[in-house]
């Protein structure tokens, strides 16, 4: 369970400065280092009410947790929107807290408010520790991903 002083909350445009260590721990993560422009037109889309971007936080005793990125998206097979949970992040040192679980249940919680039917995500198939949570509180439907960079 989440831990009960974890508060999850919509971002704001003065969030920049504590979702930006996080936003590049988490592509330290994964072993990527974006450019500094994809960085920037990544953060004024989740800005800016226009873009179907989103992007949470989660608070634990007053310092920023973890982050969220969350995209609405069509579906061929539903008339209802689909969220897709791009980016799940938590402090390396704030793990195993209930943070992760608390963020992935704020955007199951804004599905319905957005039209959506469904939440769902990736990772990658090293990340074990990850899916110990996923594989409690969401379905594995057995789908592999395949991909070509243009």
């Amino acid at each position: 369970m989440p831990h009960p002083d974890i508060v999850v909350r919509p971002a704001t445009d003065s969030d920049h400065a504590a979702w930006l260590p996080l936003w590049r721990g988490y592509q330290a993560f994964y072993k990527v280092d974006l450019p500094r422009q994809t960085t920037e037109t990544t953060w004024a889309r989740l800005m800016n009410p226009q873009e179907p971007m989103h992007l949470a936080l989660a608070e634990l005793h007053g310092q920023v947790a973890g982050i969220v990125h969350f995209i609405e998206h069509r579906s061929c097979w539903s008339p209802l929107n689909s969220l897709y949970l791009q980016d799940l992040f938590t402090a390396a040192e704030l793990r195993g807290q209930g943070v992760g679980r608390a963020l992935i249940e704020f955007v199951y919680a804004q599905a319905p408010r957005l039209g959506a039917g469904k939440v769902h995500w990736l990772t990658h198939e090293s990340n074990t520790e990850a899916m110990l949570l996923y594989d409690r509180i969401a379905d594995k439907p057995g789908f592999l991903q395949y991909r070509k960079n243009l």
